[in-house]
């Protein structure tokens, strides 16, 4: 699964890399964790361009009785994505880019030793977008909106392998805009982009178990770990 991940850039930086006409600022993020607001990409068929708009993380289907469903709905498999419930109709029109730098993932120890946190990143040190699908939420006792999101995840890759059995789907910028169209839906192309992003590509390393606290969002979530300080043994 994917359960924290980072965004450290600049709206300049997040415009220049997805090709958006204007981003607000963005204050950074090192520890991104469920149901707090995450910056993405969408389109609609009433603003058909891609734009930067934010988006609770943990989806709640319109269907849904009550928001805190959400919690439980932060990532969505991709291989039963177009089937699900929850899902499909979001996997058929409401498909969004879910911006990030890098993400966190936690690596099992020996017995009684807690897992271990590990920070993963492009080695290229540029933001990245994360396959994702968003809803409209509409409570039925206040009338409010809510408008919300979940990451995609897929097999792991070599450098993902050894930490967990599952990965966030890491889409390619040649995707993006297939991906993010309304209009189109062919499932079999869609499901055949979300695959384990290339590991050659990617870098991690052992970081503090400050991360464990959602509530800890600072630096020091993605500095290495030193040596000395690590549980890998």
């Amino acid at each position: 699964m994917c359960g924290r991940f980072s965004l450290n850039q600049t709206g300049e930086d997040l415009a220049a890399a997805f090709h958006l006409k204007a981003v607000p600022p963005v204050a950074p993020r090192y520890n991104v964790a469920p149901t707090q607001p995450v910056a993405t990409v969408v389109a609609t068929p009433e603003q058909p361009e891609p734009h930067f708009h934010l988006l609770q993380w943990g989806l709640v289907p319109s269907w849904a009785k009550d928001a805190a469903i959400g919690s439980r709905m932060i990532n969505a498999r991709a291989e039963t994505v177009a089937e699900k419930p929850s899902f499909r109709a979001a996997f058929k029109r409401r498909r969004c880019l879910i911006l990030a730098d890098g993400f966190y993932e936690w690596q099992r120890q020996g017995d009684g030793q807690p897992k271990q946190p590990h920070y993963i990143f492009l080695k290229d040190h540029q933001p990245f977008a994360f396959a994702g699908l968003w809803e409209h939420w509409h409570d039925p006792v206040s009338g409010g909106e809510l408008q919300t999101c979940t990451i995609l995840t897929t097999d792991p890759n070599e450098l993902m392998e050894p930490i967990h059995n599952r990965m966030p789907v890491i889409l390619p910028a040649e995707d993006y805009a297939t991906w993010l169209d309304p209009s189109y839906y062919q499932p079999q192309t869609l499901q055949a982009m979300l695959r384990p992003y290339e590991a050659e590509a990617m870098e991690r390393y052992p970081v503090s178990k400050a991360v464990n606290k959602p509530q800890h969002d600072a630096p020091d979530c993605i500095e290495p770990l030193a040596a000395e300080d690590s549980d890998l043994g």
